[in-house]
């Protein structure tokens, strides 16, 4: 069908044709997807948790039509970290009836410059831009358009050749996930292939990712926000973020982790509820924090993190990533003696040894586009499968 302007349907983005945000903020120039409620927002003035929580990572559009053409307006916030290679553009996914259709970018935009060294950060107001898909498949179908899972976007307007609707509840399971910017996606290569999209993709079920960059710190009000978001799945990834920033001692740890899942229990006493502890960063293992940026490495462009720590520290209650994974393990078997439906997963299971050495992490901290595809494969088969904490049958 040839589409003319004239032929052009414009509906409004509402919270009925979006999945995977919270709360959507209306602004300027459109609407904006959070993945924290205002009011958590307010109790936290981290700027890298603001950026990260809008970054829209696991949000898409979605949508029942006959439409051949879309087209969607956005106003994207493109990051430049001071002395570092570019980054690419936001990579925007079309689903057809759950099937791949193609992939779209958006120039332009508002630019927010990062220096790591100062952590001075500079915005650039910039034009929205537009992103077309043509071609689609005539008759009805389930459209879906996942948002960049790395960078921030407003929408602005959703124009088809055809009328939409929502797609209508097909009674699929909804797993609510939180964990770093390992479960927001890091180096993924598309919003569609970050280990949980893919995971949920091939479990069958509904994606919430809170996973955060630098923001999965057993923060009161996230738990209080998945208590509070209807879930029949949950599962949080705990630790690499907490040893990143030298947040805590092991003292402050233990009781947090408890609180952390009491209060996710108020909101869902029997859902089955899995905990993952860090995936395998040798830098990490046994170094505790504070994560720091390697200058040296930005000279030759290349972005690298270390640690800083000394393990002698680790008596006095510092954490590592084997300190953490030890007592995620301690902390979930003495709750399941009481709540046969919590599980524990090693991440290492996720991302090993052998990973390590077949595809090391480029940073030194996150996993590239491949190990997101083997960590999300690896996830569904043990969480999904016929025995695992996913298929608890009780709900």
């Amino acid at each position: 069908m040839h589409t003319t302007e004239d032929h052009w349907i414009t509906t409004p983005i509402t919270a009925d044709i979006l999945r995977g945000a919270l709360e959507l903020e209306r602004t300027a120039h459109g609407v904006l997807p959070h993945r924290l409620p205002a009011w958590a927002r307010a109790q936290c003035a981290d700027p890298q948790l603001a950026m990260v929580e809008a970054q829209p990572s696991g949000v898409r559009l979605a949508f029942r039509t006959r439409a051949t053409a879309v087209e969607l307006d956005t106003l994207p916030t493109k990051r430049v970290y001071s002395g570092a290679p570019p980054r690419p553009d936001g990579v925007y996914e079309l689903l057809v009836d759950g099937r791949p259709a193609g992939q779209a970018s958006v120039t332009g935009g508002n630019t927010l410059t990062i220096d790591m060294a100062t952590g001075a950060t500079e915005n650039r107001p910039g034009p929205a831009g537009t992103l077309r898909f043509t071609d689609l498949p005539g008759g009805a179908k389930d459209v879906e358009i996942w948002l960049p899972h790395n960078e921030i976007t407003e929408l602005v307007a959703l124009r088809t050749d055809a009328p939409i609707e929502p797609v209508p509840d097909r009674g699929r399971k909804v797993w609510l996930h939180h964990g770093s910017s390992i479960s927001h996606g890091s180096d993924a290569a598309s919003p569609t292939t970050t280990w949980p999209a893919l995971a949920a993709s091939l479990g069958g079920v509904e994606l919430i990712n809170l996973g955060m960059g630098g923001s999965a710190l057993l923060d009161p009000f996230t738990a209080r926000t998945m208590r509070d978001t209807p879930a029949d799945l949950i599962s949080v990834k705990i630790g690499i973020n907490l040893v990143n920033a030298d947040l805590m001692r092991l003292r402050a740890f233990t009781p947090a982790v408890h609180g952390f899942l009491d209060t996710i229990r108020e909101g869902h006493p029997t859902a089955p509820l899995l905990v993952v502890s860090p995936i395998l960063c040798p830098i990490q293992e046994d170094t505790p924090g504070p994560l720091a940026f390697d200058f040296s490495m930005l000279a030759a462009g290349k972005m690298r993190f270390r640690a800083t720590g000394d393990p002698a520290e680790r008596a006095a209650g510092k954490l590592t990533l084997g300190v953490i994974r030890d007592e995620l393990s301690r902390i979930v078997r003495q709750r399941a003696a009481d709540d046969p439906h919590l599980h524990y997963l090693d991440g290492r299971e996720l991302y090993g040894e052998a990973d390590v050495a077949e595809l090391p992490l480029p940073d030194e901290l996150h996993p590239d586009a491949a190990a997101h595809r083997r960590m999300g494969e690896r996830f569904a088969a043990l969480a999904f499968a016929a025995d695992g904490p996913f298929a608890d049958h009780s709900v």
